[in-house]
């Protein structure tokens, strides 16, 4: 049985990247540069006024204050988009707004409140340096220069850096398609619910809704990725090989439950039958230890547990992990900060235990994590209510309150 640690790094040793594809600039946000991108021109492209004022010769203003203010003339306007050609010369001055390209033969902007202005006539109360209030042409990228590297993940900054360089496309990696196959003589589809309208009528006796499948996709999404639904499939060996025949063109397959040792736990034989060359089955966890990881041609298989909260958990170690690593991210690991346990934990050892909890940043500033009151594996909403892992080595057996503890953060952590 594989470490958690071990498991993992199983996985990622195998995951291919996926390949390039151009996409439009809103289509990239959250994905990952395949290409450098350099900026064509320099940015800004010329000298700007960073703030409203005038454009003057700093060398016309020396000793002026406000005891002594220097007088100018106003001889030409600068706006943002609407330069002037009018050169400042000497004993002059240009009104300048925000974002104005500095006029020729000025060296400083002098900021508004520091003048008062009389028709063409302008007095200036400070004594500027060069470059004062100035923008240099370039500042941000000079011509020719890498604006984006190949692996930058795009965020909202990313890509307005984008458009500024003139590009309205990038090459991005592609989002892995990923199958979501859930499993069990138990699970009714939502969806054939809701349609008939038997949702409304009287559950049916010892069967479940699939929340699995729903869940898994979330994740998938959530990853960056895109999930294909392929519904549900009975414990039966035919079936379930029916079903994974839609995953063929899927770069991932997830199946969820029937991967333990019970006589109706099929998944594993299933695959193993398809050509899927199992690299291992089992972690050492809790929950997920019933987890099989294989290969068949370029096509990554996850089989999962089938209580709720240990597919998630499973997910969250492994299946992300691999998910954001074909999508050319370099930073594929739930972030982990120190907590002050608040509460008590005890366990065997010889298990990793990932234990579901609300975490909070405190009055004093320290994080602190409290396990969710009820932490069964089939427990769905004592996973709706976590926000984070507390992690447990498998050596520790007892965590007192008020302790260091390692808390996996997930999604929906607001502090």
């Amino acid at each position: 049985m594989l470490t958690v640690e071990e498991a993992l790094a199983e996985i990622l040793g195998q995951v291919p990247r996926m390949p390039a594809e151009s996409a439009g600039l809103l289509e990239t946000l959250g994905r990952v540069l395949a290409e450098e991108v350099s900026s064509p021109r320099d940015l800004p492209p010329h000298d700007v006024s960073q703030m409203d004022g005038y454009a003057v010769r700093s060398e016309d203003l020396r000793g002026a204050c406000a005891g002594s203010p220097a007088q100018l003339s106003v001889v030409a306007r600068s706006v943002a988009g609407r330069g002037t050609d009018r050169p400042v010369r000497e004993g002059e001055a240009a009104r300048v707004l925000t974002g104005a390209p500095l006029p020729e033969g000025a060296d400083a902007v002098v900021v508004q409140e520091e003048t008062e202005r009389d028709g063409d006539l302008l007095r200036v109360k400070v004594a500027p340096s060069p470059r004062d209030f100035v923008r240099a042409r370039g500042a941000d990228l000079a011509a020719g220069c890498a604006a984006l590297a190949q692996g930058t993940l795009l965020g909202p900054a990313q890509i307005a850096l984008l458009a500024s360089v003139w590009r309205s496309q990038a090459r991005v990696f592609q989002r892995p398609r990923v199958a979501v196959l859930s499993t069990g003589d138990e699970l009714l589809d939502l969806d054939g619910l809701c349609s008939s309208g038997a949702a409304a009528a009287a559950p049916v006796p010892q069967r479940i809704i699939d929340s699995n499948s729903w869940s898994l996709c979330a994740q998938v999404l959530a990853a960056g990725a895109t999930p294909v639904r392929l519904g549900l499939a009975p414990d039966d060996p035919e079936a379930i090989g029916r079903a994974l025949d839609a995953a063929a063109r899927c770069d991932v397959v997830l199946t969820s439950a029937g991967v333990s040792v019970g006589e109706r736990d099929f998944v594993k034989d299933v695959l193993a039958r398809r050509g899927v060359e199992l690299r291992f089955w089992r972690v050492a966890m809790k929950p997920g230890k019933p987890l099989a990881f294989g290969l068949k041609g370029g096509q990554l298989y996850f089989a999962l547990p089938g209580n709720p909260t240990s597919a998630m958990v499973s997910f969250e170690q492994f299946v992300r992990p691999a998910l954001l690593t074909m999508a050319g991210r370099r930073s594929v690991r739930r972030t982990r900060l120190m907590a002050s346990l608040e509460g008590t934990l005890a366990k065997k050892a010889g298990l990793v235990h990932f234990v579901r909890a609300r975490s909070r940043v405190d009055a004093g500033g320290r994080l602190v994590a409290a396990p969710v009151p009820r932490q069964d594996s089939g427990l769905i909403s004592s996973m709706a209510q976590a926000d984070s892992l507390i992690v447990l080595p498998a050596a520790v057996e007892k965590v007192a309150s008020g302790e260091a503890v390692e808390v996996q953060l997930l999604d929906g952590f607001e502090g």
